[in-house]
């Protein structure tokens, strides 16, 4: 049996100091499958596979039986973390799964999920998508009930706090909502217990999760169920997209199928708009279409608003690719390929030498200079942070013989961080959050710079604008913050941004 106790640090991955990207980094992936009888580790595998994009520093795996529960979890890539040996020791009938970006918590093997807690009635595994606002509190509490903490993660907290509900005396569903109900922030959970498995969002639904149902050729039996944090782990599965677990909702998955129960009080939706605009992957449905789709209604959008004078439309890629065919449709500028992606590059751990560091970005994005040779360039990416990808990128273009370069960008300028499960930075390191757009443009060296409106980004999700978040780029908070978190980012009193 391989336990959570048998994984030893990585001290090559813990020595390594990276370069922080320009981007909002990734939230983290939640997976979960009941389907007694199926190779449901592997099945975990392959659903991680299709979330990787969600967080890359570490991946894990539990299964359950009713013999009890199996856990590996370790640092690195899904492909690098198992291997067929490892996934063969991973018996159960159903399974949870975790691939992590530390929104909280350092970048240790400890902290890596899912959580795994011994309760009275046996052990739970808890996978966890989002951020608790409420962690100081929490802390004390458990403290105060003699806990001794294993990690230095939230989802730690939510899982200790189901274990002592379990102990008082509740089922796994009246404890699982016991949790839920002290925690304050964005959670979307998949929880592996001794009799079946939960999902389960936070009352706004800050973070997605959805529900599919796996082929069965004996129709005579219950069907096998699948939560994910996005439809593209349903896809690889062969799975069929059911619906998204509600906002505030429980599901419970059992040997009698799936139920579903309410927990909270219906609020306002505030799905994180960055999943529309970034994090989720382009072929996912949100609202009944691709995110493809979306992408390219920002960038027609952009379009609309800030449209120049140039020769083609190229793309940041691969998460700037849609917009800036949007762009290229309504703008009437032909859309090209002016940057190549190293699509094998990955995390690396080796680290460049200083000539190499001076040469800029092209370990992972490489110009295209019979492409760009005396042309006017707009260039689509979705987003600026702090810049300092964008101005590489920007010289690059140049140096390649690009005679102008103009950026457009498919969201708005982020000028506040969030405290929901994405790490946008403090905000004294946002740059729209200490500079104009044109000190930005300056800064990062182009000729012209532009983002889309905040009323076009969320006028084109052809949803209510209520139901989304985007305190990132307007600093109104849907969820309190406690003035402890708040004054660890919030550096500045005000955006100013022209």
């Amino acid at each position: 049996m391989i336990k959570a106790d048998d994984i030893s640090l990585d001290d090559e991955l813990m020595g390594a100091q990276q370069d922080r990207p320009d981007k909002p980094e990734e939230a983290c992936g939640v997976f979960g499958v009941y389907a007694p009888g199926e190779d449901v580790a592997k099945m975990t595998y392959f659903g991680l596979f299709a979330l990787q994009h969600r967080g890359q520093e570490a991946a894990g795996i539990a299964t359950f039986s009713h013999q009890g529960a199996t856990l590996y979890k370790d640092m690195g890539l899904v492909t690098r973390v198992f291997n067929e040996e490892i996934l063969q020791g991973l018996k159960g009938d159903w399974a949870v799964g975790h691939t992590r970006y530390s929104t909280t918590g350092s970048s240790r093997v400890v902290n890596a999920q899912p959580v795994l807690v011994d309760t009275p009635k046996g052990q739970i595994a808890l996978a966890h998508n989002g951020n608790l606002v409420n962690t100081d509190a929490l802390r004390q509490a458990l403290l105060k009930r003699n806990h001794a903490f294993v990690s230095t993660t939230d989802s730690e907290m939510i899982a200790l706090l189901m274990g002592d509900a379990v102990k008082d005396g509740m089922g796994w569903i009246d404890a699982a909502i016991d949790a839920a109900k002290c925690s304050d922030g964005a959670f979307s959970l998949v929880i592996g217990t001794p009799e079946g498995v939960i999902g389960l969002r936070d009352p706004y639904g800050v973070r997605p999760l959805v529900i599919g149902v796996l082929p069965h050729e004996d129709h005579s039996k219950l069907p096998h169920y699948v939560l994910a944090s996005e439809t593209c782990a349903l896809d690889i599965l062969g799975a069929e997209y059911l619906r998204d677990v509600e906002p505030g909702e429980l599901v419970w998955i059992d040997e009698s199928g799936l139920t579903s129960r309410r927990w909270s009080d219906a609020k306002s939706r505030k799905l994180c708009v960055f999943e529309m605009i970034y994090f989720a992957r382009p072929d996912s449905l949100m609202h009944e279409e691709s995110l493809y789709s979306y992408r390219m209604r920002i960038g027609r959008q952009l379009a609309k608003e800030s449209t120049t004078d140039a020769d083609i439309v190229i793309a940041v890629p691969d998460s700037g690719i849609p917009a800036a065919i949007g762009y290229s449709q309504v703008s009437g500028i032909p859309y090209a390929e002016g940057l190549i992606k190293n699509r094998y590059v990955g995390r690396t751990f080796i680290q460049p030498t200083q000539s190499m560091r001076e040469m800029g970005i092209r370990m992972k994005l490489n110009p295209l200079k019979d492409v760009l040779q005396g042309k006017r360039v707009i260039i689509v990416d979705d987003s600026i942070v702090r810049g300092t990808t964008s101005r590489k990128i920007v010289k690059a273009l140049r140096d390649a013989g690009a005679t102008e370069v103009h950026m457009r960008i498919s969201s708005p300028p982020v000028t506040h961080p969030c405290f929901y499960g994405i790490d946008t930075d403090n905000q004294d390191q946002l740059i729209a959050a200490t500079k104009s757009v044109a000190e930005i443009a300056e800064q990062i060296g182009v000729d012209s710079l532009a983002y889309l409106s905040w009323a076009g980004m969320l006028k084109s999700t052809m949803q209510p604008t209520e139901n989304f978040c985007s305190a990132c780029f307007t600093g109104d908070y849907p969820i309190e913050i406690p003035d402890s978190i708040r004054r660890s980012k919030l550096i500045l009193e005000a955006a100013t941004v022209g």
